[in-house]
């Protein structure tokens, strides 16, 4: 299997873009910047208690286990957030567009920082032979992997050649239309992670990505509702 998780942009600033004025945009960056401060203070304290010959093995997950597939699923998923992202910052100008994409970007950048190393320091492999999503139950209800879409939400090759070369409000709508999806496939993967995976840490992890993103989708909804459209 193609090992997609190195691919993504070194650098979130997303040319220094102002984010969005209104207070959720802050709260949302606050908190994102908060859950990433707590988890990684969890995980230093995680593999201090754990550094102790029997009981660091029994805690650490095992490559077929709910924590590992996620990590290494969710990871891929943000790093096409990351990406579209990047496109749409060079495809308008509108500052509420490319705050939102700005505020994306920076949480799950980070975010996906954090799974790639838990996988880094439980010495398992970043990718799975098994394929995508076989730890969730149902293994992701009938998704086929095909023209780069690997998960539930994930937009495809042509979505993605089709947004960069759109502009303006087009590419608003089409990048929001996207994202709304994108966040409907990873809250569905991280609500599972918080039922199934057994690492205190990561399960707090996943919850803090269901709380956050559906708040972006609210927000995403009423910019579509701006512009004549609708989550699709």
């Amino acid at each position: 299997m193609t090992d997609t998780t190195a691919t993504a942009p070194d650098d979130t600033d997303l040319d220094d873009v102002p984010a969005r004025k209104p207070a959720l945009s802050r709260w949302l960056v606050a908190g994102a910047a908060a859950l990433v401060a707590v988890v990684l203070a969890l995980s230093l304290l995680a593999i201090t208690d754990n550094d102790d010959g029997d009981n660091k093995s029994a805690a650490v997950p095992t490559a077929g286990s709910a924590d590992a597939g996620f990590a290494r699923d969710m990871a891929v998923h943000h790093q096409q957030a990351v990406e579209m992202a990047y496109i749409v910052r060079d495809r308008t100008k509108n500052t509420e567009v490319r705050g939102l994409a700005y505020d994306i970007a920076q949480t799950q950048a980070n975010q996906r920082g954090m799974l790639l190393g838990w996988l880094s320091l439980w010495d398992l492999p970043v990718t799975s032979a098994d394929g995508y999503m076989t730890w969730m139950p149902m293994g992701g209800m009938g998704h086929q992997v095909k023209d780069g879409s690997l998960m539930p939400g994930m937009a495809t090759n042509t979505e993605l050649g089709r947004l960069g070369k759109l502009s303006g409000k087009q590419a608003e709508v089409l990048y929001l239309q996207l994202m709304y999806a994108h966040h409907m496939g990873g809250i569905d993967m991280a609500r599972a992670c918080a039922q199934q995976c057994t690492v205190p840490q990561e399960k707090t992890l996943a919850q803090g990505m269901v709380d956050a993103q559906q708040s972006e989708m609210k927000v995403m909804a009423d910019l579509l509702r701006e512009r004549g459209s609708a989550p699709r």
